[in-house]
């Protein structure tokens, strides 16, 4: 077992774990660490633990130190240079007439590098932007492609809920999500009802697609024939998460909804049963 602390760069980035060296850090205390040659104020979000080396990268780097006020001061008028770094840059992409979308500018904390994340449809040739950002700054120029969905989560916003978006509120890591999750939590596959703001299927749909997967295999499904109390009928109506069936019985057109766990109950009673 290794003890480690956890760390973000941002609010709801990935986590990032380093070693305490023997110090104690609590949640949210800010703190320097060293990665990719480049030193970043990180705030904790896991506190000392031990985890398996299974789970931890090769290399574990050592928390620097916790960040004085001096460095925090140093950290925001990083970040009030990079805000007024957009302007410049945005100017000198229309200059070079590049098809791409600036989306954020950071400095690392020692001002060795200046990371610029942008989109765009497809490959693009930024060599002389960079060339002119290196001699504007003075510093080392990356540039980083990233696509709609980590845009989202860098400029945040409310999503169809009402709420602050997930990704740039607690998400770390984006979960796979696909229509399947939509089709079987019965939802309208119209486009416009189940993207978030980045177009893409929004997140949320994997929170309680596990529940909806079993319920789905525990229930019977649309068509089946099942016994009642009433008669026989057939299932032409599911709400998995209220676990209510709706019978169409045999005979009538009128449908019946049935609990299905008290139809459960009945079967194991002896006085019914459930076919399928």
């Amino acid at each position: 077992m290794v003890e480690v602390v956890g760390v973000r760069y941002h609010t709801a980035g990935h986590i990032y774990y380093f070693s305490p060296k023997d110090k104690k850090f609590s949640l949210n205390d800010k703190v320097l660490v060293e990665s990719k040659q480049s030193q970043y104020i990180a705030r904790v979000v896991i506190g000392n633990k031990e985890m398996t080396k299974e789970d931890l990268p090769n290399e574990v780097k050592p928390i620097l130190h916790r960040a004085s006020a001096a460095e925090l001061q140093q950290d925001q008028q990083n970040k009030k240079d990079a805000q007024e770094a957009m302007g410049i840059t945005k100017k000198k992409i229309n200059e070079h007439h590049l098809k791409m979308k600036l989306v954020s500018i950071e400095y690392t904390f020692d001002r060795s590098k200046m990371i610029f994340q942008f989109t765009a449809d497809g490959r693009v040739d930024f060599r002389e932007l960079v060339k002119d950002l290196a001699g504007i700054f003075h510093t080392r120029i990356e540039l980083r492609q990233i696509g709609v969905r980590d845009e989202a989560k860098r400029l945040g916003g409310i999503g169809p809920c009402g709420r602050p978006l997930c990704c740039s509120t607690f998400l770390g890591d984006f979960a796979p999500v696909s229509i399947k999750m939509a089709k079987d939590q019965g939802l309208s596959l119209n486009p416009s009802k189940i993207s978030g703001l980045c177009g893409r299927l929004m997140c949320c749909l994997n929170y309680e697609n596990d529940m909806y997967e079993e319920a789905k295999r525990e229930l019977p499904d649309f068509g089946t024939l099942v016994d009642t109390p009433d008669g026989k009928g057939r299932v032409v109506g599911l709400n998995l998460l209220s676990r209510v069936l709706k019978i169409r019985l045999k005979g009538l057109e009128a449908t019946v909804e049935y609990d299905y766990d008290e139809l459960k109950e009945a079967v194991k009673a002896g006085e019914t049963d459930v076919n399928g």
